[in-house]
């Protein structure tokens, strides 16, 4: 892991924008942004992300607005990763006042993920038999199948007249999306912290993901990297538990930074993403994996309209596309399945948007969530902003 790697490669014309911890005497968070390679402070032109993001004037802000140098950016990635606030800045989540939402089940081996999970209960120990029983009945390939559509509703009239149908599968393939309630505001994590799980889950792993930043009009306005960190076993004994599964101190890490979309990075680009998952554990073990953007079954403008159609987001909202990638390599013996284990190194990259990295442990264990909104506006007010 070095800093620069875990920067866009066009980064010289990447518009950067995010929140860093800014030491004492300012001891609160900061907007920044990235330019010719070092961390600009936006703060006293937009108090805080979401409004930012919201300005029409935004990528001129980012492009010319005045504010003091915080340094090159590849110290700010260098502290962060090492977890150094005492030297100067570190990374945050980027942003502030926005509700994170999450859409799942929107690639076709998430969706038989997700039925393997419900079928085996939540125990990693029948993952194989119940993979294998699904692949019989409904094959390992559904990416040409376009939720909603006449050739999903034939299937689904199938399924259920076969008993088999699921409610994974409603999501998968009709005409809904799931969308839920990842994080509220101000819980998110940044590169470089620590990510947590539930002491009590034995089958759980990262989920790499993008995340699209949608203003308070409900207009896709950058995207940055997720991890929808996934308890699998929680999940898999009721879909009631999947709040247990989701919200948790430390289990949505989202950066290191929102790219703002223009001439050099558009929505189509995203939609062309591949999306890289490494996870490096103390114990030696290594894993790879890869999602394409291009193989999603909703298109991420259908996920933001479902999302936003019958509820306003007047701070604007974090929405996760969803992954493709559920890991299934064998950790601890034929059969086992992946999970995490505490110490676990979890880097989500693209070349446009950089490179996520956290560090995997208990969530009653890391540091607590402590500064909320309420601080927020005190740091602010203290400054005179």
């Amino acid at each position: 892991m070095t800093p620069l790697n875990d920067l866009p490669v066009d980064l010289d014309r990447a518009l950067l924008v995010g929140r860093v911890w800014r030491p004492a005497p300012i001891d609160g968070p900061s907007v920044v942004a990235v330019r010719q390679g070092r961390v600009v402070d936006l703060t006293p032109l937009a108090p805080t992300l979401a409004d930012l993001l919201d300005r029409p004037d935004r990528l001129a802000i980012v492009r010319e607005g005045q504010g003091e140098d915080l340094g090159p950016v590849a110290e700010l990635l260098a502290r962060s990763l090492a977890g150094d606030a005492t030297a100067g800045p570190v990374l945050l989540a980027p942003c502030d006042l926005q509700p994170v939402k999450a859409a799942g089940v929107t690639f076709a081996v998430s969706l038989l993920e997700r039925l393997i999970e419900e079928q085996a209960g939540g125990d990693a120990s029948q993952a194989e038999v119940v993979r294998a029983r699904i692949h019989a009945l409904i094959g390992s390939d559904l990416s040409q199948l376009r939720p909603g559509s006449p050739q999903a509703m034939a299937l689904k009239a199938e399924l259920q007249a076969r008993g088999q149908w699921s409610q994974y599968l409603e999501v998968g393939i009709g005409p809904d999306a799931e969308v839920f309630s990842k994080a509220p505001p101000m819980a998110s994590v940044g590169t470089g912290a620590w990510v947590g799980l539930l002491p009590q889950s034995e089958w759980n792993n990262p989920e790499p993901e993008v995340v699209l930043a949608v203003d308070s009009r409900g207009q896709a306005v950058g995207a940055t990297l997720g991890n929808d960190v996934n308890l699998r076993d929680v999940e898999g004994r009721s879909a009631l538990l999947l709040t247990k599964a989701k919200d948790n101190n430390g289990s949505c890490a989202i950066g290191p930074f929102v790219r703002l979309f223009d001439e050099h990075y558009t929505l189509d680009d995203m939609r062309q993403d591949d999306v890289s998952l490494r996870i490096e554990g103390e114990d030696g073990f290594v894993l790879d994996g890869v999602s394409h953007m291009r193989e999603i079954s909703r298109d991420p403008l259908d996920l933001v309209r479902q999302a936003s159609e019958f509820h306003q987001y007047p701070d604007g909202f974090m929405l996760f596309l969803g992954t493709m990638f559920s890991p299934t390599q064998d950790r601890a013996g034929q059969g086992s399945g992946f999970t995490h284990r505490q110490g676990d190194v979890v880097r989500i990259a693209t070349p446009r948007l950089g490179a996520l990295v956290n560090r995997v442990g208990l969530c009653n264990g890391i540091a607590p969530w402590t500064f909320g909104v309420r601080a927020l506006y005190a740091s602010l007010r203290k400054r005179g902003l």
